[in-house]
């Protein structure tokens, strides 16, 4: 049986890249079929670690509306069934606003007069590679755009049958989040025993119950900070997969873009977390 499994956190800079990065070379080096997609849009950096050979790239759109202008009678009713007040009436036309738009095509339905037309509005854009054997795609959220969900939606469509997902998550628990996470099997909460990550795994935990998904814990830098995060899990019965000490070694491979499983300390560390997450799948 093939996973989806994310790899999320509450906030950025816990370690996300780092566990989704090592975790999936570490199954393709067992010639296990797998597929890495960063769904982190807005800055996906998993191939600053994997180093892959860009083979395709594609462009996201979403619909947004056009207006015939010698069509329009001024109705208003695009304007009111918009609920992100992405298109209105402005003296003798109407203006729509591409950034705000959803592509919902709501606006189209409400217009007596048939004059709005969907087209395509460039949203990201989506990346494919190879390393070796390994498969990633990785979504790319253009400049200025505030939109997540389609770009994550799209990269999400490259998960093959017969490998297997794992998912670099965009941080925190909005809706890229809840894109991301909402049809997977498992997912892999990074987080530090500091307050903030403290505070930050409790609001994640709470999403993840609401969507009632499966999912366990990695301590990054868990010498440092207090035991607050230990404590919640064990409180909460939640899953701690594994605790991964601060290290300056650690540390030093991040910064140079390299994988700690080239190191004898770590390399068994993510086939360790892995078989873990297979018994609770």
């Amino acid at each position: 049986m093939f996973k989806k499994i994310a790899v999320a956190s509450g906030k950025g800079g816990t370690g996300k890249t780092f566990v989704a990065t090592n975790l999936a070379v570490s199954l393709s080096r067992q010639h296990i079929k797998t597929r890495l997609l960063d769904c982190d849009v807005e800055a996906p950096n998993s191939n600053l670690f994997i180093h892959a050979e860009w083979t395709n790239s594609e462009p996201v759109n979403i619909l947004v509306p056009q207006v015939d202008q010698d069509k329009c009678n001024l109705c208003g009713n695009c304007h009111k069934v918009c609920e992100f007040n992405a298109i209105g009436v402005f003296g003798s036309s109407v203006l729509v606003f591409n950034e705000l738009c959803h592509g919902c095509g709501g606006c189209r339905l409400a217009c007596p007069e048939n004059a709005i037309r969907e087209v395509d509005y460039p949203t990201g854009v989506c990346h494919y590679g190879f390393a070796k054997d390994l498969n990633i795609v990785s979504g790319e959220l253009n400049i200025g755009e505030a939109k997540a969900p389609p770009v994550i939606a799209a990269v999400k469509k490259h998960i093959a049958a017969d490998e297997i997902a794992i998912i670099d998550a965009p941080p925190g628990t909005s809706c890229p989040v809840v894109e991301t996470v909402r049809d997977v099997d498992y997912v892999i909460l990074v987080t530090e025993p500091t307050p903030f990550g403290y505070n930050d795994l409790k609001l994640s935990v709470n999403l993840l119950r609401k969507l009632e998904k499966r999912f366990g814990v990695i301590i990054n830098r868990s010498t440092l900070g207090d035991d607050r995060v230990e404590e919640f899990c064990l409180e909460h019965e939640i899953d701690i997969l594994a605790k991964i000490p601060y290290s300056r070694t650690i540390a030093q491979a991040y910064a140079t873009g390299k994988l700690v499983i080239e190191m004898d300390e770590f390399k068994n560390t993510f086939t360790d977390i892995y078989q873990a997450i297979e018994t609770r799948i």
